[in-house]
């Protein structure tokens, strides 16, 4: 489980082989990546990797690093041979608007040990593995894909507005509909870990097919992504609505310690008004103005502002 100590060394830690992410083609041989070197899906998982500390921290009851591994981009039947043959979870995550989906994939032991902790218990899985879930771990990893789908869809988002809606949890991959053997995929795996345990993995699996349509967005960079002018103003219209405390000091007498102890209700503290008086907005220095009147309410005519924006934050 991953929060309990590990005896293992980081040589132990499940690897798998992997090519690098531009995948030139061979001779003869297709491309299995036409998206490039993959920077910009990269630092989704990136951003996608902090937002599920959200959803695992709750489940686990422990504080948690939460990571995103280097991509790997492959054809799913190699993707299926490289996993442990051990009890998986595999649950498709439909793809919104369109017709393509995604995968979580999550090993059998770590989804037993969530339901065990989900029922109040300790995290521990059986130690002889079933071959097939039962419905409460089905219902589980059901749930953890409904959590996990609200982040994906935020980390999405300066590139696509996608919708990702969980699917029927299988056991066995060849039951998985939408994707054959001969698909390349791109395989984003994330690290679960807690001090010095021994990191569990899950992984979101997206057929290339899928990403097609959003082909413009993952060959560019996020931060140049063009923002959506609807958006756009909808935020600059939330800001101008933003309210900022002015205040003015108009007079600091000083008195000393003696006289401050003796100061009783009816006393009168002389002060001198300044010409010009400071105007303060927020943390910041707004410039100095003349203490007047206006509409019979007291009032400060500005006469010089000073302003910097920084000071506001």
């Amino acid at each position: 489980m991953v929060n309990e100590t590990s005896t293992m060394s980081e040589e132990d830690r499940r690897e798998r082989p992997r090519e690098g992410a531009t995948h030139a083609a061979a001779l003869g041989g297709a491309n299995l990546n036409p998206f490039g070197d993959l920077h910009t899906l990269q630092h989704l998982s990136a951003r996608l990797a902090r937002s599920l500390r959200g959803v695992f921290e709750p489940l686990l009851r422990a504080e948690l690093r939460i990571w995103a591994e280097p991509l790997a981009v492959q054809r799913f039947t190699d993707y299926r041979a490289e996993r442990p043959e051990v009890l998986t979870g595999w649950m498709p995550l439909a793809m919104s608007p369109g017709t393509g989906q995604t995968l979580l994939v999550i090993d059998g032991k770590f989804s037993l040990e969530l339901l065990d902790l989900f029922f109040g218990g300790n995290g521990a899985a059986p130690h002889d593995m079933p071959t097939e879930f039962t419905p409460a771990a089905e219902a589980m990893i059901q749930r953890l894909g409904r959590m996990i789908a609200e982040p994906m869809a935020t980390a999405w988002e300066p590139l696509a507005k996608i919708h990702f809606a969980p699917g029927r949890v299988v056991g066995d991959a060849a039951m998985v509909s939408g994707i054959d053997g001969d698909d390349p995929v791109i395989v984003t795996r994330f690290g679960i870990g807690k001090g010095s345990a021994k990191p569990v993995f899950v992984d979101i699996v997206y057929p290339v097919q899928s990403l097609k349509p959003y082909a413009p967005s993952l060959t560019g960079k996020v931060l140049g992504a063009a923002p959506d002018p609807a958006w756009q103003n909808g935020l600059a219209k939330a800001m101008m609505t933003v309210t900022f405390p002015v205040r003015s000091v108009l007079a600091e007498p000083v008195i000393s310690l003696a006289k401050l102890m003796e100061l009783k209700e009816g006393d009168v503290i002389p002060i001198t008004v300044a010409a010009d008086v400071p105007v303060m907005v927020a943390k910041g220095r707004l410039g100095t103005g003349t203490v007047g009147t206006s509409n019979g309410r007291a009032a400060i005519r500005l006469n010089h502002l000073s302003l910097n924006p920084e000071e506001l934050a």
